[in-house]
């Protein structure tokens, strides 16, 4: 057997975490098969453990890299300053607590998809999911400082980017929850939470 290159083996393991990353979040971490898991990324059941100890462990690269990308577009959306559609904060929660999102359910932010798995494993993915939460509050409060102009502390800034990441990560999973069974409810919780999600 020809040895494969390291851009190869760098290729695949981005591949696995891709794969992992889509099926984690539509199916959950727990039911999800190694075996399933490579098949999704178009390589061999036995190919596993050249890139990751364990399953936990690439959880754990999931949520890192389904946090960066998911700051990388508070990043832009902040970086695109006040707008026609808003200030940058009004278009995160739009976009945030929209139906495609809700409907995204291999895609989109980690916050929600991977809130439960997180809660039931170990530290290794307690922590990862706990910086990407980091992450989301040190930019909520930072932009929520700026778009008060100095009208309020720190602390206030930070108490009120919990309370904004809370309300939309709970919305989302809530909407997701009876969305089959009762539709015109997942709905009405987007629709309510997105005009008050930044009331305070």
């Amino acid at each position: 057997m020809p040895r494969i290159t390291k851009e190869e083996k760098a290729r695949n393991r981005q591949n696995i975490v891709e794969a992992a990353g889509r099926m984690f979040r539509a199916q959950g971490i727990d039911a999800v098969g190694i075996a399933d898991l490579m098949k999704e990324a178009g390589l061999t059941h036995g190919g596993f453990y050249n890139h990751f100890a364990s399953k936990d462990d690439l959880a754990a690269e999931v949520c890192n890299a389904s946090f960066a990308a998911s700051l990388g577009v508070l990043e832009e959306a902040v970086g695109g300053g006040d707008g026609p559609a808003g200030s940058p904060l009004r278009r995160v929660v739009d976009d945030y607590l929209s139906a495609a999102h809700r409907d995204a359910a291999d895609g989109g932010c980690p916050s929600a998809s991977l809130v439960t798995d997180a809660g039931r494993h170990n530290d290794t993915i307690q922590r990862s999911y706990a910086a990407g939460v980091e992450g989301y509050l040190r930019g909520f409060a930072a932009e929520l400082a700026r778009e008060q102009d100095g009208e309020i502390t720190s602390r206030q800034a930070r108490d009120r980017a919990v309370l904004l990441l809370s309300r939309l990560v709970g919305a989302m999973v809530l909407a997701r929850a009876v969305r089959d069974v009762q539709p015109e409810l997942s709905d009405e919780i987007l629709r309510t939470c997105r005009a008050h999600a930044l009331d305070y």
